[in-house]
This record gives structure tokens, sequence and C-alpha cells, in this order.
């Protein structure tokens, strides 16, 4: 890319480019122009022609040169056909105030004239003025084309690809179609992309986030959002809009005079609060409408990037701020009330409550005529987990774990934290949640839900040995590297791949080549999909970062969801692209909250992947679980894709110069290599780590005690076998230590007869008999205080949190006890092994369990548990006595299976529980009232 003066000669079908960009230092049409033929010189005129009468000029502005010349080089207008075909460019720097007479001067002889700008049409208006008055001017085209149709995007940014959909049929009408490349990948006509793969990877808060709380509003109120991380309400249901920043409130102080709804709450950040949204407070207090500004101070403009708030205070002050302002009502709300000792100086009549008490607080303000703030005091998760990594602020040792035998999966926690650390995760018995210690910002907002399976952990003195690959040497090089490459990265933000993007830039720059990195993260993509670019060896100092559609040469995909998007895979070739992919399934923020919500199977997502790119050349690899089995965390599994895809040849650069740059880095350098390392190594000999740093602790199998081996036998005994032979060996021993032996029989023998009616009817694959399995397990094993001592005693519990924490660990078991509850206590309590002898205590008790002796059974969700076993067994009943020969063929098997999954969804504890039992039995009754209306006269 020539960045001096170039020689050259239009010819008659001339076209002439000229683009205006933001380096003062470069480019700018000075005075000193040499004038020369009757025409003028501009030492950024490329090349210099004569000014002709019939020569086009085109025009382009800011970042729309570099944009421009890619757009050009892929219609094969490099700088020698450029000045073959007679076009010419033009650089500007300065695009206001234009140097009139230049102008002129530049003008004289052209026929036409096209601006190429972002935005508006600024740089167009300016020109079309300036020439006003020539007896002969050119014409002057740029949001539309000569024939009044649009021609420069007038929206969004002005990228290599919507430039050159703009200009190729333009440019081939003037210079000659053959001799313009129209078959770039923008060009060729594409069918409609339907993914059918939902859901989208989102942007959704940090773990930890105040966000996640502060943003909750009573029922019945509304809230609107702003400019802030708190704009990420719009993708729950938590706000109804959002707005420019310091215009928060503004819409409803002319809407409210118009709307029956008396009241509603605004969400605006600290950070804007202090550039302009102090102004929307004031506007709101002038125009005396009903309204809750939620200032939500963290103390960072977070969204992007952690800054200080210029023009801050602290919130004592933003308090006698907002009284002088003549706030009706103002009420702080932190998460540490003691840090403000007494004689803080607040502002008249202002309180500080806890954020447990935030929608009491709400309510009490909506009710309060004019305007109120409630000023949310919580430091920003993100910022403050930066602070403890540097030590500048404390570091609670305090961890939370989930005991996942008790937990439901009922998603109450995520509900009430929001926080993306409460991760779902299926099991033998179903979906359950686990905390991801990894992203924990240890904010214990997730203990608050109504579940007894938190534990909260002290770890021990004694450090665990952390697991850890033995040390990778040096290793075989790839059998070739290509010179260049344009490589598109796409993960998940907040995970690390912006710095991987920049240690491949280091890289490349050590090696002695040219590197272009952009990153697309928009909101700090807080968990949303982040996509990087980056070029190596053809992006010069005068072309964009962006890898252009088709014009990937390596896909890394550290998230195969996000990998799917099709923005993304249109930057993809079939005949080109080469793709690693990490096929980890990392839940969405939509899952914290909603359990009916899933992640399509991984293969699907590799392969819907494998058809946009080289499928011969794909490699596939579970990275998350890779760098958890290899290093004990999972902070290294974006080197591990790195890895796999230096030693697949796909990146120009040497392993040394990797190598360097992540010393460069500086943050867990001797990990992060030896995860490179382990991930080229995966590539050479994919069979040599498969037993590698396997975890430090095997479970050894449990002995059966006479119970547990009667009840083995019970299942041996019966001859069924495959996957329903596996359910049951699991199930039934656990019933019998679950009550006791009659009662596993008692489910043994239901299981069976659905087991043989299915085999009668001629149903392969004993669906129904396996559904009816796990369904009738989950019925009778239900959670009561019983069995929650049983599995808090469970020595597997202990062994997990020796293994997360270390020997020497302190456990204390958060629980509400229903006496508790009846009293009026409304939150846990956590107790440590004074709860062991009350637990072994209820353990022993269990025999009681639904006789008249049970102290818990006369309770409405006791009674209601009982009655749901007995009312799926005659269910059950019915759809045996329902199965004729060959009901598989008619569909009636499938709604049987349908019916017999129904009770997964009866999950939680207490209200939770009893409003799933509600949802479970309105959909049984339709279930089986289409299930009856599809009996037949002649099966009856």
């Amino acid at each position: 890319m020539p960045s001096k003066q170039h020689a050259g000669r239009a010819s008659n079908t001339g076209v002439v480019l000229v683009a205006a960009h933001n380096r003062p230092d470069q480019g700018v049409c000075r005075p000193d122009v040499v004038e020369s033929d009757g025409g003028a010189r501009c030492p950024h005129f490329w090349p210099q022609p004569e000014l002709r009468q019939d020569t086009l000029c085109d025009l382009g502005c800011g970042t729309a040169y570099v944009e421009l010349r890619e757009a050009l080089d892929r219609l094969g207008l490099d700088d020698e056909a450029l000045a073959r075909r007679g076009v010419r460019l033009l650089r500007l720097a300065l695009i206001y105030p234009l140097d009139a007479d230049r102008i002129r001067e530049f003008a004289r002889g052209l026929r036409e004239i096209v601006v190429v700008e972002e935005k508006r049409p600024f740089v167009e208006s300016q020109i079309r003025d300036v020439l006003y008055d020539l007896a002969e001017r050119p014409a002057v085209y740029g949001k539309n084309g000569p024939d009044g149709a649009g021609l420069i995007p007038p929206d969004g940014g002005l990228d290599a690809d919507r430039l050159v959909k703009a200009l190729a049929r333009l440019l081939a009408d003037r210079v000659g179609e053959e001799h313009v490349d129209l078959r770039d990948a923008v060009l060729k006509p594409r069918k409609p992309q339907i993914n059918l793969l939902a859901p989208a990877r989102t942007p959704y808060f940090c773990s930890g986030c105040p966000h996640n709380r502060s943003t909750v509003v009573p029922d019945g109120s509304i809230a609107a959002s702003g400019i802030g991380c708190h704009v990420m309400t719009v993708f729950t249901d938590r706000g109804i809009g959002t707005t420019q920043m310091g215009g928060e409130g503004a819409m409803w102080v002319g809407a409210a005079p118009f709307s029956e709804t008396g009241h509603m709450f605004q969400n605006l950040g600290d950070g804007t609060f202090f550039h302009s949204g102090s102004l929307a407070v004031r506007q709101a207090v002038a125009a005396g409408t009903s309204i809750t500004f939620k200032i939500l101070y963290n103390a960072a403009v977070a969204m992007t990037g952690g800054q200080q708030a210029d023009g801050g205070a602290d919130p004592a002050a933003i308090t006698r701020m907002l009284h002088a302002e003549g706030v009706a009502k103002i009420v702080v709300v932190a998460d540490d009330p003691s840090r403000y000792p007494r004689g803080t100086d607040w502002a008249p009549g202002v309180r500080v409550r806890h954020r447990d008490d935030l929608d009491a607080v709400q309510r009490e303000l909506r009710e309060i005529p004019g305007v109120t703030v409630l000023l949310y005091d919580q430091a920003c998760a993100a910022e403050t987990r930066r602070k403890r990594k540097r030590g500048l602020v404390p570091d609670p040792q305090t961890r939370v774990l989930i005991n996942e035998a008790v937990c439901e999966g009922c998603g109450d926690c995520g509900t009430k934290s929001n926080c993306l650390s409460v991760e779902p995760v299926e099991t033998e018995f179903g979906r359950k949640t686990q905390i991801n210690q990894t992203s924990c910002n240890k904010d214990y907002s997730c203990v608050d839900g109504d579940c007894p399976s938190f534990v909260t952990v002290l770890p021990g003195t004694k450090v665990r040995a952390a697991r850890t690959l033995p040390p990778i040497g040096e290793l075989e090089e790839p059998g070739s590297r290509p010179e260049s490459a344009d490589v598109l990265l796409v993960g998940i933000g907040g995970t690390g791949v912006v710095t991987v993007n920049q240690v491949l830039a280091t890289a490349a720059l050590i090696d002695g080549r040219h590197a272009r990195a952009l990153d697309q993260t928009g909101l700090s993509q807080k968990a949303g999909a982040v996509v990087s670019h980056l070029r190596i060896g053809t992006a010069g100092p005068d072309r964009p970062g962006m890898v252009g559609a088709g014009g990937a040469d390596a896909y890394l995909v550290f998230d195969s969801l996000a990998g799917t998007s099709e923005a993304n895979l249109r930057r993809c070739a079939p005949d080109r692209t080469a793709a690693v992919v990490s096929t980890s399934e990392v839940p969405t923020g939509r899952m914290i909250v909603d359990t009916s919500a899933s992640l399509p199977p991984s293969a699907s997502l590799v392969k819907r992947i494998a058809e946009r790119t080289r499928a011969d050349r794909l490699v596939a690899l579970d990275a998350l679980a890779l760098a958890e089995r290899w290093f004990g965390a999972t902070t290294t599994a974006n080197f591990v894709v790195v890895g796999a895809a230096y030693q697949a040849g796909l990146l120009p650069l040497s392993a040394k110069a990797v190598e360097e740059a992540l010393t460069l880095n500086g943050v867990q350098v001797e990990a992060n290599i030896q995860a490179f390392r382990a991930g080229r190594r995966l590539v050479l000999e994919p069979e040599s780590l498969d037993d590698a740093a396997a975890p430090a602790a095997q479970v050894a199998p449990r002995p059966l005690d006479s119970t547990a081996s009667a009840a083995m036998d019970l299942v041996d005994a019966s001859g069924v076998d495959g996957e329903l032979a596996r359910v049951l060996r699991i199930r039934v021993p656990d019933l019998a230590a679950y009550q006791n032996l009659a009662l596993a029989e008692r489910y043994l023998d239901a299981v069976l007869r659905v087991a043989r009616a299915e085999e009668a009817a001629g149903a392969g694959g004993r669906r129904l008999a396996v559904a009816v399995a796990r369904n009738l397990y989950k019925l009778m094993a239900y959670k009561d205080e019983y069995e929650v001592a049983r599995l808090h005693l469970d020595p597997e519990l202990a062994r997990r949190v020796e293994e997360q924490f270390g020997p020497g660990s302190t456990v204390a078991y958060m629980l509400h006890p229903p006496l508790l509850r009846a009293v009026g206590v409304d939150r846990k309590i956590a107790l440590g092994r004074t709860a062991r002898p009350a637990f072994r205590a209820l353990r022993a008790m269990r025999r009681l369990r639904g006789t008249p002796l049970d102290p818990f059974g006369a309770t409405a969700q006791r009674r209601a548990e009982r009655r749901l076993v007995t009312g799926y067994v005659a269910v059950l009943n019915e759809l045996v006595a329902g199965l004729d020969a060959g009901a598989a063929g008619d569909g009636r098997h499938e709604a049987a299976v349908r019916i017999a999954e129904l009770p997964d969804m009866i999950r939680g504890y207490e209200d939770v529980k009893t409003a799933n039992i509600a949802r479970y039995e309105e959909s049984l009754r339709e279930l089986l009232a289409a299930w009856r209306a599809e009996r037949s006269p002649s099966r009856v």
C-alpha cells in the first residue's frame, strides 16, 4: 500500500477516489501543493494524472479510506490496475473546513465526483457548496448515485464488504466490466440463512454484578434503562426500553400525563449521572413527574472498561446534590451498610438500608408523589475481581458449593442471583446446578435461593495439589505454515478472546510481520459473543483490520454457539477457511433463569461450522474440559485451541514468537505456554494425552450393604438389559437406602409392568419404560427433611469439598428450617458441625416417613408429594391399558412417553415446588385429555 507520491496517468475513462482520514499528520492538502499542467498536484493524490474533462472523482472520509482501498483490491483494482484504468485516490485529513480554492482547482475538468463517507453527507455537502458557482462543474454523488438510488449507505459503519457492494457496478460501468473482478463473495446471490440452532449468545451481567439485583423491580412496576451495563435488561423481562445518554426518564416525563400507570422506575448509571443524567433528574423534578431514579453507583464506568467517572462524587455528596435539586425522597441501598459510620454527611432525611430490603424500599418509593431516588451502592464485580487479584482489596475466603444430590435444578438460585457462575449441569438424575468456581466473584446472592443444597466452605490451610500435565518440551513443527493469514476469532466476552488476539498480533510483530488486529466487543460484551479479527502479513498500515466476507483463512472458535452466528460464518468460505472449534458447552444467560432453555447438541453446532469451512481440515476439541483436566482450571482453554490451530498449520507465526508474546503478556505465563504446547501435541499425537493429568482423587466403588445388595439382586432377577437395566441398577438400591426394600420393590414392579406392556405393544427401544424408571423414581424419592439430611451426610460431598478446596476445609450448611419459617425468619442460617448430629438423627428417622408418627408428614407439601406418586401410578395404569399392539405406529406410544416424562418439570422446594406442581398438573390434564380423545371406539 503506497504511503507516498506515485506516478501515473489517467485514461479517458478515469475514476478519481478521494478519501479523508483522521490522522492530522498525513494526507493534508496543504498550501504548498504544486501546480502543474493546469491542474493541482497534491502529495497524497495518487496516482497523479493530468485532470481531464471526462474524469470521475470519488470522495471518501475517515476510516473509509483504508476500507475503500481494501474494497478496490477485492475488486481486482490494485495499485497497478488503478493506474492503468485511470482511477485516482485523494486522501483528505482535514474534512472541515475544506480549502475551497484547492477543491475548485482539483475539480477543474472533472465530470463526476463520488464522496465516500460514513453517516450523513458532511463532505459531500461541502463539495457541492464549494463547486456551486463554477460554470463547468462535475456532478457530485455520494449517498445517492447518478440514477438517484442509494449508493453509499448512510447507516452503520462503512467496511470493505459494504463498499464492494456499493461501488462494484459503478466502477464496472465506468472502467469496463472486464476490468473489475465481480466474483467477490458479497456480490454473489445468497440464500437466506435461517439459524434454527437458537438460542443466541447475547450479552449478560457479569458474575456477582450489582445490577443482577439492583435492576429487579416489584411486581406491578415497570422500569426503563439508559446507557450503562443495566441496558442489558433489554435481554430480560426487567425493562421496557432504553434511551440515549442523559435522556433517562425524559420519555416518561412526556408520557406520564397520558398514561394510566402512575409511576415508573428509571435505571441510571453513576457515570451517566455525572455526565448528563443529573439534568434528566432536574427535568423530572421541574415537570413534577412521579418517577424513581435508581442511580446504580458502582464506582466505575464498567461498560467500557472500568474507568473512573469524570466529575464523580461519593454517595453522600450525590444525596446532597439530589436534595438541592428538590428530590422528594432519597434512600441509599448498599450491600454493606456498615461501611457508612455514624456522622456520614448525608442529605437530610436519607436512610441507609441493606440490599436485602430492596423490594420493600422500592414499594415505599413508588407510592411517594414526585421524583424519588434509590441510590444502589455496590462496587462493580469485574473491577472488584481485578482489585482482588492485585491485592488492592481483601479477597473473601468463603466459597459456595452446591450439593448436587440435594439440588433439584429448579433455577431459583439463578433467579435470585441472576449470576452466570450458577451454571446448569446435566447429571444422571437430570438437570442440576453447580457453581463455576473459576468465574465466581463471591457475591453470595445465589445462597438466597430457596433450596437446602447450598453449603459454604472455608478452604483448608493445606493447599491441594494442583492437577497439571507433566511439562511438555519442544515439539515437532507443523509440516507447513502460510506466509500470511486472515484469522477470525470468536468466543465469549470476559474469557480472554481479546487477549488471545493481542498475543498473536504481538507474536506476528516479533516475527517481523505486519499485523492488524480489530476487536468487536460492544457493551464490553459481558458474556456475549466477542469477535476479533487478525490480519497477519497482508495487513499493512493502510489496510483495515476487519476480515471481509469469505476472507478468513483460519477460524478459531472458542465457543461453538457463537461460532454458528451467520454474521461470523459469512466471513468463512468452504474452499478457503480451516476451523478449529472448541465443543465445550457454556450456558447462556437465559439458561441461568429458565430451566427449559438448553443448548443445541454440540455435534449439530460443529456440523454447521463444517458446512461453511473446509471440513477436511476441521479440528474439534473440548477445550474447557481438557484445560480443567490438564491444569485444574479453565483459564488456559483458549491457548489449547491456539496450539491446535498452530500445529494444524493455520498460523503464519513461529512457536518461539507465540511463547515470547505469552511471556510479555505476563499473566499465567507458564500455564499458558504449557496449554499452547498441549494443544499442539493434541494434534500431533491425539492419543498421547488421553490419560494425562487425570483427576487426583479417584472415586472407589462403594461397597454395597445388605439392603443395597438385595435391591441389586431384584434388578438382576428381573431379566431386563440395556439402558433400562442401567437406570434401574442405579435407582433401585438408592430407593432402598432412601426408605426400605419394600419401596424399592414397589418401584421396580411398576416399571417392569410398563416394560412388559410396551414390549407387547411392539414398541422398540423401551423408551416409555426408561422414562417411567426415571420419573417415578423422582416422585418417590422426594427430598424431605430426612432425605436432605441423608444426602448432606453422604461421603461424596466430603470428597468433593476436599478435592476442590483442600483437606481441612470447614463446611457450613445453609438451611431455612420450616420452624424458622413459621416464626417469620425469612433468611437462611448457617449450621456448621452442630448440624451433623441433627442430620444423623433425621436420617435414622426416615423409617417414619409417611406413617402416622411422621412429624413432617402432615404438611401440605408432603401430602402433595405423596399424592403425586399415587396419581402418577394411576396414570401409568391408564397408559398401559391403552398401549395396544401397533401403538408405536400410530403415535400413541410417543404420546405416552411425553406423559411419562412430565414429572421432570416438578423441581425445587417450598413455594417454587408448589408452583411447579401446579404447572405439572395442568400439563398432565391437557395431555391426558388428548390421549383419551385419540382412543377410537374400536379400541375401547
